[in-house]
């Protein structure tokens, strides 16, 4: 795949969790660093918010973590080694090797060319596609496999979410646009 056809592919927000210790004391890490607020209230975990990279961790008391707001892998490992720092800085362990993967990529991507949202609906006629524009002006195709949503506007603009790395991003964009060649 060359890259060049995809130079419109962008980085949104990559989401990753899993476990960053055995368990934490959220009281005391939210007491012991800076902009980590707890609010048992409202949320079962800690927020802990990290300006640059600018990431928002959710951490939870059992030891684990939901990032967010992740534009690349570089910001994934910076974010997360600042995370490390603080949780020894507030006096809680944490786990020799983090247990941290990606588990939803969202990326934005434009066609360059106007799209006809009732002709693909009437066309395609498949169950894995929702089009209610009094609703939402966008469609919803669900890809099978890779396992890719993607939202299209008639515009050309479109999201795919639902990927865990950028070659299941472009696959399931080879996928859309091989279905929008065969009605265009």
């Amino acid at each position: 795949m060359a890259d060049k056809k995809y130079e419109s592919l962008k980085i949104e927000n990559i989401v990753a969790s899993g476990a960053i210790a055995e368990s934490i004391d959220l009281v005391a890490l939210s007491e012991k660093i800076e902009n980590c607020e707890l609010n048992k209230k409202r949320f079962p975990g800690a927020v802990y918010r990290i300006q640059d990279p600018k990431i928002a961790a959710l951490i939870f008391s059992s030891g684990k973590v939901v990032l967010t707001g992740i534009r690349n892998d570089k910001a994934l490992a910076d974010g997360l080694a600042i995370i490390i720092k603080s949780l020894k800085k507030a006096g809680i362990d944490p786990l020799k090797e983090p247990r941290i993967a990606i588990t939803n990529m969202v990326c934005s991507y434009n066609l360059g060319k106007y799209i006809n949202l009732n002709k693909i609906v009437v066309t395609l006629n498949v169950e894995n596609i929702e089009y209610e524009p009094e609703q939402f002006p966008g469609l919803v195709y669900r890809i099978k496999d890779p396992k890719i949503v993607v939202l299209i506007f008639s515009s050309g603009k479109i999201i795919l979410t639902g990927g865990k790395n950028l070659d299941d991003v472009k696959k399931g964009l080879e996928v859309l646009e091989q279905k929008l060649e065969s009605i265009m």
